[in-house]
């Protein structure tokens, strides 16, 4: 996997570090150091060395990955599975067919696509050669990916059933994919375990939580847009980021919007926090609100915090994400909008309006991730799903 180990990512470290081994499937996670102090390896993790150079870091995977790969053997694994990395994707394919073990690939994001976009965007805002040369690659990894290393697979794991049909619309067979959308560990995040509490002084005003990146793509003036149309109706509406951008530049420009709005007192943002200190600031407001702006690209993403608000039975308004809608419509548990300031602000106020109604509403968000969205039901479904596809392998043995 491209992740940096260890990791925060739930849909590594607690799907295969800590649920996937209890349903039976013992996994040996592979990825680069996060740091120079990073833990040591054990039997389950193995790490490439930290180095300052990006360059020497990405020399040093790509060696481990061809050392683990090249001792690879039948008897000790039964699948080998690369991540949302199409070059190794494609070298690891080789290894698998030349041994006999099933390749499998997971896609939890669209990298290449986004790789491209991104190329694109900086080559018209007047980026020069090292835009170019992203853009390249971008296109050279896709067409590897879509014509050699998906194709090449035994199957393939997406994270939606949005980003399924936009491989399938690529030519790959719809019955060779598998998706696997984002979850909550039930077992740490659940309402009797988080103790709400609220920011110094804001006990009497309505508290409007976000949880998450701050980062430019986001498009979050809009949900500051939303608040100001909150606000005509109740003016001491507050709203909580809890989060951080990945730059400077990205929170100040949000912060200036927020400025430029009349609203800079109105708009607080936390910084990164531990889960363990952000819970209880987002169980302690009156709604929560998961925006993710819509497109291809972020059409293909299951979004993870709309599945936390949920599962802390907080009242919550998302907009029409494909999975985010899909979640909202199946519960019955949050309020479902559209994807502009106006239509957010109407969710909102609905919540505002009657929040004992709302609260009952939401009550039945934590039952509906327990048995939908908790990844202990993702790994049972993604076990399953290695056991048939190792099924007539181990006849064949027999």
């Amino acid at each position: 996997m491209p992740e940096p180990l260890p990791t925060f990512r739930a849909d590594v470290a607690v799907l295969f570090g800590r649920y996937l081994p209890r349903a039976g499937v013992a996994c040996h996670l592979v990825g680069p150091a996060a740091s120079a102090a990073g833990a040591a390896d054990d039997e389950q993790t193995s790490r490439s060395p930290y180095h300052r150079s990006r360059l020497r870091r990405e020399w040093a995977y790509l060696r481990l990955c061809w050392r683990l790969l090249w001792r690879a053997e039948r008897s000790r694994y039964d699948v080998i599975q690369v991540r949302d990395m199409a070059a190794i994707g494609w070298l690891a394919l080789q290894v698998a067919r030349w041994k006999g073990i099933p390749f499998v690939y997971w896609m939890s994001f669209m990298m290449c696509d986004g790789r491209i976009g991104n190329a694109r965007a900086q080559i018209a805002a007047g980026g020069g050669l090292r835009a170019r040369a992203v853009l390249c690659k971008g296109l050279a990894e896709r067409w590897l990916l879509n014509r050699v290393v998906l194709p090449g697979a035994q199957h393939v794991f997406v994270q939606s059933a949005a980003m399924l049909e936009a491989v399938a619309a690529q030519g790959l067979a719809r019955d060779k994919m598998t998706a696997v959308p984002m979850g909550v560990d039930t077992e740490v995040l659940h309402p009797r375990g988080v103790v709400a509490r609220r920011m110094p002084g804001w006990d009497a005003v309505p508290v409007i939580a976000y949880l998450g990146t701050l980062d430019r793509p986001r498009c979050l003036h809009v949900v500051i847009d939303a608040l100001a149309h909150v606000r005509q109706v109740h003016p001491q509406a507050r709203l909580l980021l809890i989060g951080d951008a990945s730059s400077r530049a990205d929170l100040d420009a949000l912060l200036a919007h927020a400025a430029a709005a009349g609203l800079a007192a109105a708009v607080h943002v936390t910084g990164w926090m531990a889960a363990s200190q952000a819970w209880p600031l987002l169980a302690g407001a009156d709604l929560a609100v998961s925006y993710l702006p819509r497109g291809a690209l972020l059409d293909t993403n299951s979004p993870t915090k709309i599945l936390e608000y949920l599962a802390l039975g907080l009242p919550c308004v998302g907009n029409d994400n494909p999975d985010q809608a899909a979640v909202l419509r199946a519960s019955q548990a949050g309020w479902l909008s559209g994807s502009t300031a106006q239509e957010l602000a109407q969710g909102m106020l609905q919540i505002l309006a009657d929040p004992g109604l709302a609260r009952q509403r939401a009550a039945g968000g934590p039952d509906y991730i327990e048995r939908h969205r908790s990844y202990r039901v993702l790994a049972d479904d993604v076990a399953r799903q290695y056991h048939a596809l190792l099924a007539p392998l181990q006849e064949v043995r027999c």
